[in-house]
């Protein structure tokens, strides 16, 4: 399995991440797809998705909301993509039009069967068991707007992920307690940071930090 996970920032922050990325392709000018947490201004997403990963050579994007009417054709065309990416957003919207999409599904079948599925912030949380991490902590959360009560994503890496974290002492104190509700390790990026799974192999790209049972994890500097 081949899976990116940005918690956020801008072009020069993610360039390692980004280039960790395209050292898995095992082509040149890969079709990526971009998949927005809602429709509404993804055209505008799109279009920085494209200048973005322009800079890489690629040349074949698809656009591909899923809270909208979508046909076979289009849905056809991206699941052969080499590479799909989740977009950042509120999480439990985006959760919800996944689901009722059945697009959650098929984004786990496409990564278990060695397609490359990226995600930023709300995407990147997308694929741990749940997205109990976009409630979490009450000061830094997505609003559940959609009133979502089944909280369970792709399941596809054994750890939670949260993005955009921030090193404080609040933050410290919050994730401490938050992780002995949980037997799972909580990954914690700053933006810029990230985490790359490649088959078994699991690499920290840029600062990232571990809470566990109550206690912080300096895992990568």
């Amino acid at each position: 399995m081949k899976l990116v996970l940005y918690s956020g920032g801008d072009d020069k922050e993610n360039q390692s991440l980004d280039r960790t990325l395209f050292d898995m392709v095992q082509k040149k000018n890969p079709v990526m797809t971009f998949i927005p947490s809602s429709s509404y201004l993804s055209e505008v997403e799109f279009r920085e998705f494209v200048r973005h990963y322009s800079k890489y050579k690629v040349t074949r994007f698809i656009h591909f909301p899923v809270d909208v009417p979508f046909d076979q054709t289009m849905f056809k065309e991206v699941m052969k993509s080499d590479i799909i990416h989740l977009a950042g957003g509120n999480t439990f919207y985006f959760l919800k039009y996944l689901r009722q999409s059945k697009m959650l599904t098929y984004l786990k079948a496409f990564a278990q069967a060695g397609g490359i599925l990226t995600g930023l912030s709300a995407g990147a949380i997308m694929m741990t068991s749940d997205i109990t991490m976009a409630g979490e902590p009450e000061f830094d959360r997505d609003e559940n707007t959609v009133h979502l009560t089944n909280l369970k994503s792709m399941n596809l890496v054994d750890f939670y992920f949260f993005p955009h974290f921030r090193q404080s002492t609040r933050y410290d104190n919050a994730f401490k307690i938050i992780s002995k509700k949980t037997e799972k390790i909580i990954y914690a990026s700053p933006d810029g940071s990230g985490i790359v799974v490649d088959d078994n192999k699991l690499t920290f790209i840029g600062k990232t930090f571990g809470y566990y049972q109550g206690k912080k994890i300096i895992v990568q500097k």
